[in-house]
């Protein structure tokens, strides 16, 4: 069970520093703001997405926020890769910035498999 917690929480730091602390501090930059326009998103997009992935990911630390609710964050997390992958494909065909954001799914799944598991083991206890 302890090892179970720590790749978990390992997982799910990963989660929260690419998504959540990124986005804080990426948040309004002229990085982000030329990296919207190079994709052809309005400029309300990146705010909005940022917003979301920062909300997103303290859902996905913080104790006492409900499992449904952290089951909406981990869906939103895995639509705003899918999404990440399509647009650099659409865009600027295949390369590593279709690869990128699929690397994430790896943490993001394990921390989904891991959080179902620790909530089975302390249901049944």
């Amino acid at each position: 069970m302890k090892k179970q917690k720590i790749i978990f929480w390992i997982c799910t730091a990963i989660i929260f520093l690419w998504c959540g602390v990124m986005s804080l501090v990426f948040f309004g930059s002229e990085e982000q703001k030329a990296g919207m326009e190079h994709f052809g998103y309005p400029p309300y997009f990146a705010p909005m997405v940022s917003i979301f992935s920062i909300l997103g990911s303290l859902v996905l630390v913080l104790p006492f926020v409900p499992a449904r609710v952290k089951e909406w964050s981990y869906f939103g997390f895995a639509l705003n890769f899918i999404g990440a992958v399509v647009s650099n494909w659409a865009v600027d065909g295949l390369g590593f910035g279709v690869l990128f954001p699929l690397l994430f799914f790896v943490p993001l799944g394990g921390s989904y498999f891991l959080f179902h598991k620790m909530m089975a083991e302390k249901a049944m206890s």
